[in-house]
């Protein structure tokens, strides 16, 4: 008879180990005695440290784990200002443990190894000097973290208090602040209440605009409590959906349903729940580096696919003039409502819903002056890649 070995928990083993370079997702990469790659987190490149781990088993191709003791520490590493980061704490935020210098070095490495492994290109194949720049207003001394997230997330645990979550654990880390939080954000005042039967939230505070939205998921058969927090907000509701496929529907409860962004000159109306960038300077410092990187003129044609709420499609509309024709293709429903609403003065602009790999082909479609590819984390694909390349 044959038996089947079961592989041995790793996680809770402590390893002394030499920490190497930087790799995407908030961990450095590290190797045992043994030759056992580990993913750590909490720590930097050349310092020695105390990995525990958290993720793994003798027969894992590699360990997740977290530096828990600092034998050798950086120069570049700091203490970190908020209280709910460090192993087995929150996981919003991957570097405060780094000097803000140090964090954007970190990320231009990373960048520099996933343009080589991925394109097969160097910082000057595509001209760029090797650096990440701060945002205009995100420098600040080390120790101290800008505060700038427009969209929070929190999660409520079972005593109904809010929270963020722990590094991939759906466990509850209940805070009192966040620091990144903007100001919008944190002067809702979400932390300092009790949430019975809501299972999470999720704040916007708008840029631009003195909107103010929260969007709450109860738990299964929960109720929605009453809703008063330190300044005014438009509530709104996640629909309870039912069956595996069922869509997240969005319902408001009172104000206004949606939020106005303000960029590239121009207001934008997103619908709950709809993508916008978190930053309050993003969408216009990618705006200005799309346009300054295709140099659009007038009477050319674009496609903007994956377009959500109309950001790319409008910038571009408004540069290539009357003469000029733009596309835009986005799958949430919503989105599409809200680029069609945004660009509505476009004449010349054209917003399709579908899913970009069905949709581009069936536009019949074959030459394009200019593409603006903007596709989620799980890229493109094959398909749309092949078909954006054989446009002439």
């Amino acid at each position: 008879m044959s038996s089947t070995r079961t592989p041995e928990s790793l996680v809770g083993q402590e390893y002394e180990v030499e920490v190497g370079p930087v790799a995407h997702g908030g961990h450095c990469v590290a190797r045992t005695a043994e030759g056992r790659v580990l993913f750590v987190r909490h720590a930097l490149p050349g310092e020695r440290v105390v990995a525990r781990v958290t993720e793994g088993d003798s027969d894992s191709r590699f360990l997740r784990a977290d530096a828990v003791t600092v034998l050798d520490a950086s120069k570049d590493r700091v203490e970190a200002p908020c209280p709910f980061a460090g192993p087995g704490r929150c996981g919003g935020c991957d570097w405060q443990h780094a000097k803000p210098g140090a964090q954007r070095r970190l990320k231009a490495d990373v960048l520099t190894e996933q343009l080589s492994r991925l394109a097969g290109l160097t910082p000057e194949d595509v001209n760029w000097d090797g650096t990440v720049e701060p945002a205009p207003g995100d420098k600040v001394p080390a120790g101290e973290v800008p505060a700038w997230r427009t969209r929070v997330q929190y999660a409520v645990d079972e005593d109904g208090r809010a929270g963020l979550r722990r590094h991939r654990s759906h466990e509850v880390e209940p805070i009192d602040r966040c620091l990144i939080a903007a100001e919008g954000v944190s002067e809702l005042g979400i932390e300092k209440r009790q949430w019975p039967q809501i299972a999470g939230i999720e704040a916007v505070a708008a840029t631009g605009s003195g909107d103010r939205q929260v969007v709450l998921t109860p738990r299964p058969g929960g109720r929605l409590p009453i809703v008063e927090l330190d300044r005014p907000v438009s509530v709104l509701r996640v629909a309870e959906g039912k069956g595996r496929n069922a869509t997240r529907t969005i319902h408001r409860v009172h104000g206004r349903p949606f939020v106005r962004e303000r960029a590239d000159g121009r207001t934008w109306r997103v619908g709950a729940g709809g993508f916008w960038q978190v930053h309050p300077r993003a969408a216009e410092l990618l705006v200005d580096a799309v346009m300054r990187g295709l140099t659009p003129r007038k009477g050319e044609t674009a496609l903007d696919l994956y377009c959500g709420v109309g950001l790319f499609a409008g910038a571009l509309a408004d540069r290539l003039g009357e003469r000029g024709a733009v596309l835009g293709i986005e799958s949430a429903k919503q989105a599409v409502e809200d680029a069609r609403h945004n660009l509505a003065d476009f004449d010349r602009v054209r917003i399709e819903h579908g899913k970009v790999d069905q949709v581009l082909p069936r536009t019949g479609i074959t030459e394009a002056d200019i593409v603006v590819l903007d596709p989620p984390r799980a890229g493109a694909g094959r398909d749309t890649v092949r078909t954006i390349a054989s446009l002439t």
